[in-house]
């Protein structure tokens, strides 16, 4: 340190040498007082600590093995200018993981921007993805706008069904990638970017470069390490995810408040799930929804009723709670010629009411369906 001149009120001068704490030296000189493994040159990248709540690889570890496997590659290219691609079926988490990978690397603090190629118009995605200058075209704002690519300058670009990319914006993408500089349109200048990329899709891209739909040369560059996420129907760790959704989905009530029944997880675990752990999230957030306040458990009845569809073997999995078996005290009779159909529902509905001495909310459950179908079947509208 320095020596300090002070200045008197009496025009007088005195000399002092401060003295410091080591702790505020360190504070003032990250750089020079920084451990040596984060100055190196080369090596891993410096790991920071996720915001609290922010997704990382870590919360994404519910004991799946396929999954697992998955999340330990990617966790090896984080922070490594490796292009990560990352395939799976519709539904399966890619965005998730892809948003993991950024908050769990060394651009947690920078901007993670996502661009679904299948969900932008062809004639609109190059403006979206490189911007424009003003009045680059007729529409255009005069201020023009920053595209997707320099909206992620330091942090992730991350490309969700990049298989579905019109070719022409392929070869565009790929003088980025090869030069780190986007030219937005109309524009004079192109500007220098810096982005760690990340791409998913759900088709097989070797299979569409053979097929002439996908450049070769950019399946290279993209595919630096390519992971798989496996579907819901194949993953052993369905329970954990399971209640890990509803402490999500359940609003007020305290994390582990809502149980659900061996018969729904029996259900849930056999169930296909063509639409993975998007469609799965939106049952349990029926089921809660259609849960009463003095209500704790999910059962078979507030399920929704659109997952069972008329396929045998969707329909054959079905708990045991939801099929009403005939009971041989009271054998079914065939429907009197010229009863509509109406009129023997609203037979049914009202003996179930009266078998539940006009409890709502236990004649749904005697008739397997939801309370506020019941409603709507006895004129209720909502």
């Amino acid at each position: 340190m320095g020596v300090l001149e002070l200045e008197l009120r009496s025009g007088g001068a005195v000399f002092a040498r401060p003295r410091v704490s080591l702790a505020w030296y360190a504070a003032a000189n990250p750089v020079r007082n920084a451990p040596r493994a984060s100055r190196r040159g080369g090596g891993e990248a410096v790991r920071r600590a996720a915001k609290p709540g922010a997704i990382t690889l870590e919360s994404l570890s519910t004991g799946d093995a396929t999954l697992q496997f998955a999340l330990d590659r990617a966790r090896k290219v984080v922070g490594r200018n490796i292009p990560l691609l990352i395939q799976g079926e519709s539904g399966v988490g890619k965005e998730l993981l892809a948003q993991a990978c950024h908050n769990s690397g060394p651009r947690a603090d920078g901007p993670f921007v996502a661009l679904n190629c299948a969900a932008i118009p062809e004639n609109l995605i190059e403006s979206e993805l490189f911007g424009y200058a003003g009045g680059a075209f007729t529409g255009a704002r005069r201020e023009g706008a920053v595209g997707r690519i320099q909206q992620a300058h330091r942090g992730t670009l991350f490309r969700d069904e990049i298989g579905d990319m019109p070719l022409a914006m392929q070869a565009r993408l790929l003088r980025v990638l090869q030069e780190r500089r986007v030219l937005p349109i109309g524009a004079s200048e192109a500007v220098p970017v810096d982005i760690a990329l990340v791409c998913a899709t759900h088709r097989v891209l070797s299979e569409a470069v053979k097929a002439g739909l996908f450049r070769e040369d950019l399946y290279y560059r993209v595919n630096g390490l390519t992971v798989h996420l496996p579907p819901l129907r194949e993953r052993t760790d369905i329970g954990r995810i399971v209640m890990k959704l509803i402490d999500e989905e359940a609003g007020d009530r305290p994390p582990g408040s809502v149980t659900v029944s061996e018969d729904v997880m029996r259900f849930i675990e056999n169930y296909p799930w063509p639409g993975n752990i998007r469609q799965l999230q939106n049952v349990l957030r029926v089921a809660l929804a259609l849960l009463d306040d003095d209500e704790d458990e999910i059962l078979p009845h507030h399920l929704p009723e659109e997952i069972f569809s008329s396929d045998a073997s969707v329909h054959d999995k079905r708990p045991s709670a939801l099929v009403a078996p005939a009971s041989p005290a009271e054998p079914l009779q065939p429907a009197r010629r010229g009863r509509r159909l109406k009129d023997v529902q609203a037979d049914v509905i009202q003996k179930a009411l009266d078998e539940a001495d006009g409890n709502v909310s236990a004649a749904a459950r005697n008739l397997g369906i939801s309370r506020n179908t019941l409603y709507r079947k006895l004129g209720f509208k909502f």
